[in-house]
């Protein structure tokens, strides 16, 4: 009996363990920006917050269509810019690194990602005389562009392998922890969008295992009105963007948005 109970004592303390572990350790388990870091002096443009220093790549012409791009998880977006300037010829391209990413300060979290994204959007949106602005997020910036495009005008909005909210994630690659109690960093795109009135556009990668197509079904199916949703079966979370009808995809549901 008292092998037992020390049995059950020593689950328990390892279970409680691994929760604390999640709770302090989740914010390195989610942002990896130590591959993304490059010189200041490879940039173009900073967007200058009370606390730090955001640095990014402008692309296209300056009276062009602006749309935001918040990319995901150990992106490097500057490798974007070629592809891009070829996509978005009508477009005024922002990418801006996340704190921590690229050539940017700070720290990552969630709040001072959705923050810096909408204090980015204002800029922009000054910039460009009350033009339409058109945003793209991809993985965890879809969580990001889709609280954007919960605070501020966004017409068109594209959502690469995005997800319905950040703890069923979780929940399904650490079914055995208390997740929803335990994550700190929310993204909640499904909540965001329950009353956006725009064009969205889902690109699904249908084997992606990070992001399982699953959310990706389930963010559409919260939207109030049914989203254009593209499937590439072959793909997964890291190489949608190599497969045929990828761009064809963006650029078509931009190019409808020209007018606008």
């Amino acid at each position: 009996m008292r092998l037992l109970a020390f049995a059950l004592l020593a689950a328990a303390l390892g279970y409680a363990a691994l929760c604390v572990a999640m709770l302090l350790g989740q914010r390195q388990l989610l942002y990896m920006p130590g591959a993304t870091r490059v010189p200041a002096t490879s940039t173009d443009f900073v967007l200058e917050r009370d606390d730090a220093a955001l640095r990014g790549w402008r692309i296209g012409p300056e009276d062009g269509r602006p749309l935001l791009y918040f990319g995901g998880n150990a992106e490097r977006i500057e490798g974007n810019r070629a592809d891009f300037a070829r996509w978005f010829r009508g477009h005024r391209v922002y990418l801006l690194a996340y704190r921590g990413y690229g050539a940017s300060d700070g720290t990552p979290t969630a709040a001072a990602m959705k923050a810096d994204a909408l204090a980015l959007y204002d800029v922009v949106a000054a910039a460009h005389g009350g033009v339409g602005v058109d945003v793209i997020g991809r993985s965890v910036g879809s969580g990001v562009a889709s609280h954007v495009a919960a605070h501020r005008p966004v017409a068109r909005l594209a959502l690469i392998t995005p997800f319905d909210d950040l703890s069923r994630v979780a929940r399904g690659h650490y079914p055995w922890l208390p997740v929803r109690a335990l994550l700190r960093e929310q993204y909640t795109p499904a909540r965001d969008l329950a009353a956006f009135d725009g064009e969205v556009l889902i690109l699904r990668a249908d084997r992606d295992t990070i992001v399982p197509p699953a959310r990706a079904d389930a963010l559409a199916a919260a939207l109030p009105a049914p989203p254009r949703v593209v499937a590439f079966a072959d793909a997964g979370h890291n190489d949608i963007q190599q497969f045929p009808g990828y761009s064809d995809a963006l650029t078509g549901f931009f190019r409808a948005g020209k007018s606008d």
